[in-house]
């Protein structure tokens, strides 16, 4: 960048910190002299190689940019120095901004991941203390805490007792009474509600999760609740975290993914209790209540996506386990990605893997240039386990391109993806570009690109639960009911949209819902 500057204004360029007492150089060539940097202004300076000016960059505090020594006037200087000055701050300011965003997707991947690794643990063991002590471990690993354990409350004895811990000792393993004014555990408990506070707490709030005495720097404790279908939640347990490394608080953040898993582990603890009467009756509602759980972590909510342009959604899952998902992805420079997909068959292998392919394809339609690369990459990510499975994946991925009016897409044999036009114009079907994920081998996933009308079009996708919905007589629902309740709504919001569609749906239906309809 320096180089480039250097050949646009003629001078030498050298960039300086001002740390305090001390002036660090950034880049360029130091040599011997260090300037003395004071005020806030620019302001011409003698170098031993002769006149310079010093120009302090904008928004960068302590930084700033000198140029020359060289010939030209005071002003010219100047003049080019403000000029170079606004370009750094720029430049820097972008590297910030790119820093920033890798940081945040690789903490949403190492969630995401977390979450996928406790749905396995807890899909494949129906015994609590053996899936809790896994549970443990990768939580506190991942959000950096020394001291962690989960505690299950003991309804006849009125307790909450640890069936998993990390780092603790005999003190911190003896039950704790669910009506113990000091316990912050029992408190969790009592109160439904996530408890954090750090060290400069710690005297206003004695107590510790599994006794009276605080030694910690940083506490979470977490209620783990468990909802009965059709019945409220209840809280059947608490999580706690404790000695976070490097800092003194557990963020926003972690309180966030920690409240997920206590979600899942909730369904998990009831199943434990279930198997000593009912064992295969518990299994099919722990992986009912697990499957749904993680479709609510995962999927993002329509209060989310609105923030991306005018878009509605509605996932509404059948009794039985499914696969649909879908994702809304702000690519920056008025472009936004759009995915839906559905994962043949049910139960719990088809939750894990959308599960799987949500968490990857997020990621990788971020980090590709194109939808048929982001596709082709997720095949690389869950063939083998498409194929292990014996099962395949429909899906269709899409870049809306205000800024050039086109829209960008990879279809992998998703039939339900269409253009509504506005004006009453024939829906135009967004053909398949491949076969779906898993059905076919060493098949290229190719990519289309079909014109985009700005506050014209609308982008219509959803899957085959709604138009495989039947009457009392056996009809389908089909397309062409459903298009044409969005052509007849398409001067509607997104949202509105959507709500007619249900709204027609549900006065067609009979019966209960047999498929995921999103």
């Amino acid at each position: 960048m320096l180089a480039a500057l250097t050949q646009l204004t003629g001078g030498a360029i050298q960039l300086w910190r001002r740390e305090g007492d001390r002036v660090r150089a950034l880049a360029g060539e130091p040599g011997a002299w260090w300037p003395t940097l004071h005020g806030e202004n620019g302001h011409a300076l003698e170098t031993p190689g002769g006149p310079a000016w010093l120009e302090p960059l904008p928004a960068v505090p302590g930084t700033w940019l000198q140029l020359g020594p060289d010939e030209t006037s005071e002003a010219t200087r100047a003049a080019r120095a403000r000029a170079a000055a606004a370009v750094c701050a720029d430049a820097l300011a972008y590297e910030r901004e790119i820093a920033m965003m890798a940081a945040e997707i690789a903490t949403r991947y190492e969630e995401i991941d977390l979450l996928y690794t406790i749905n396995e643990i807890l899909g494949r063991t129906v015994r609590l203390e053996e899936a809790a002590q896994t549970i443990v471990r990768e939580v506190s690993d991942v959000v950096g805490a020394r001291r962690a354990s989960i505690m299950v409350y003991d309804e006849a004895a009125g307790e909450l007792r640890v069936v998993a811990g990390r780092g603790l000792d005999g003190a911190d393993l003896s039950p704790v009474p669910v009506n113990d004014a000091l316990s912050i555990a029992a408190r969790a408990f009592r109160e439904r509600t996530v408890l954090s506070f750090d060290s400069a707490d710690a005297a206003a709030r004695p107590g510790a999760a599994a006794g009276r005495s605080y030694r910690g720097q940083s506490f979470l404790s977490v209620p783990i609740l468990y909802a009965p279908p059709g019945d409220t939640p209840r809280p059947i347990g608490v999580i706690n975290l404790t000695d976070r490394l490097g800092q003194d608080a557990f963020t926003a953040g972690h309180k966030k993914l920690v409240t997920a898993i206590a979600s899942q582990i909730g369904a998990a603890i009831e199943n434990a209790r279930l198997v000593e009467g009912e064992r295969k009756q518990a299994r099919l509602s722990t992986e009912l209540a697990l499957a749904h759980n993680l479709q609510v972590v995962l999927l993002p909510p329509a209060s989310l996506l609105v923030k991306a342009g005018d878009i509605g959604v509605r996932c509404q899952p059948a009794e039985s386990l499914g696969g649909d998902f879908y994702d809304v992805i702000p690519l920056g420079g008025d472009a936004v990605g759009v995915m839906i997909g559905d994962v043949s068959g049910h139960g719990f292998a088809a939750a894990l893997l959308m599960a799987h392919a949500i968490s990857a394809a997020a990621l990788l339609a971020q980090s590709v240039e194109s939808p048929e690369d982001a596709l082709a990459r997720l095949l690389e990510l869950v063939g083998d386990e498409l194929a292990r499975a014996e099962m395949f994946m429909s899906i269709v991925y899409g870049v809306v391109d205000a800024r050039r009016s086109v829209f960008r897409y990879a279809n992998a044999g998703h039939p339900h993806a269409f253009i509504v036009p506005a004006g009453g114009g024939r829906p135009r079907r967004l053909h398949a570009t491949a076969p779906p994920l898993g059905l076919a081998e060493d098949r290229e996933i190719g990519g289309a690109t079909v014109p985009w009308s700005v506050g014209q079009d609308l982008l219509c996708l959803f899957t085959d639960g709604l138009i495989e919905t039947r009457d009392a007589e056996g009809r389908r629902y089909g397309e062409r009911r459903l298009l044409s309740v969005v052509g007849r709504h398409h001067a509607a919001s997104a949202a509105g949209i959507v709500e007619e569609v249900f709204r027609d749906l549900d006065a067609f239906a009979s019966g209960e819902v047999a498929d995921d309809r999103t």
